[in-house]
This record gives C-alpha cells, structure tokens and sequence, in this order.
C-alpha cells in the first residue's frame, strides 16, 4: 500500500445544527461513506439566536448517530476558527452543504478564504437532496413553534426535543 493509503481519512462537518434536520443528517451520511472518520463540529457561540444549547445539540446529534448506526462519526464541540480546529483534530477536509445558490455563494467565498489560511484542508460541497431543497434549521422551528407538523423533515429526537422546548405533545 502506498503512503496516500494508508492515510487515516478525517473529515469535519461544522455547523450549529439548531437543531439538526434530515439534510444535516443525510449530508453526515454521505461524508461518513466517503471518510474514515467524519466529525460533527457543533459550534458553541453562532452569531444566531439559539433554542437548543450546545450540550443539547450535541446529545441531539450523539442520540440521531446511534440510532442510525454511523460508527465512524463523533460529535464535538468547537470554538474559534473552524481551520485551526479542523488542524486540531488531524482533519483534511471540511464538509459542507449546498442548498441554493445563495448557499453556493456563502460557501465559495468562506471556503477561499480557508483555503488562503489553510491550503492543506479541502473543502467539499454535497449538493442537497431534493427532499431537503426547502428545509432550513430555523424554518423548521418556526413551523414547529406555531404547532405545524415537522416530523417527516426532522430525526425523531429532534422532533421529541421541539416538542419539549414549546411544551406541545408529541403527535401521534
């Protein structure tokens, strides 16, 4: 085997996840099929008006994983600049997804800027599935919140902890 084989294969998925969706999930997904390890990287302080707690959001994440039965993701927080995290843990790579264009446009300019910091950590882009075209974190809590049905867009812990945060009952 040559050195480039045998090369541990270490991917970071960075994001608030708040909370994670089915598009986050199914990204995850397909970076743990394509990495030897793929971290989720839930980021502590988003310049964004919170429902779930880092804490949570993680356990959110660390529950939806074991049930999926992705052994090759882990969960973790992170501060700070996503490269020198992504340098921290051995990283090559930085997964990201694209909805739209506007997304495209956010994740060009951000994954430059990257690549100028850090030229040794790839950036790569999955394209969404067209179930997940339209579904966003915080839509999906607004929906949630004025009692619309979102469990065919969310894990069901997920759809369990908005129900929770808005003291509704769970639909059957």
């Amino acid at each position: 085997m040559s050195q480039q084989e045998l090369r541990h294969r270490l991917a970071v998925y960075p994001g608030s996840f708040d909370p994670l969706t089915n598009g986050h999930l199914d990204i995850a997904h397909r970076g743990a099929r394509l990495f030897d390890e793929l971290i989720i990287a839930v980021y502590t302080f988003p310049a964004k008006n919170l429902l779930f707690s880092v804490d949570e959001r993680i356990a959110l994440w660390q529950t939806v994983l074991a049930e999926e039965g992705l052994t090759n993701v882990r969960v973790e927080k992170f501060t700070g600049l996503l490269i020198e995290y992504v340098r921290s843990v051995g990283g090559q790579a930085i997964i990201r997804g694209l909805r739209s264009p506007n997304d495209f446009d956010a994740e060009f300019q951000q994954g430059l800027m990257n690549r100028k910091l850090a030229p040794e950590i790839e950036t790569v882009c999955f394209i969404t599935n067209l179930e997940q075209l339209f579904v966003s974190s915080s839509l999906l809590k607004e929906v949630a919140k004025l009692g619309g049905d979102v469990k065919d867009m969310l894990p069901a812990p997920v759809v369990q902890a908005l129900h929770h945060k808005f003291n509704q009952t769970s639909p059957a």
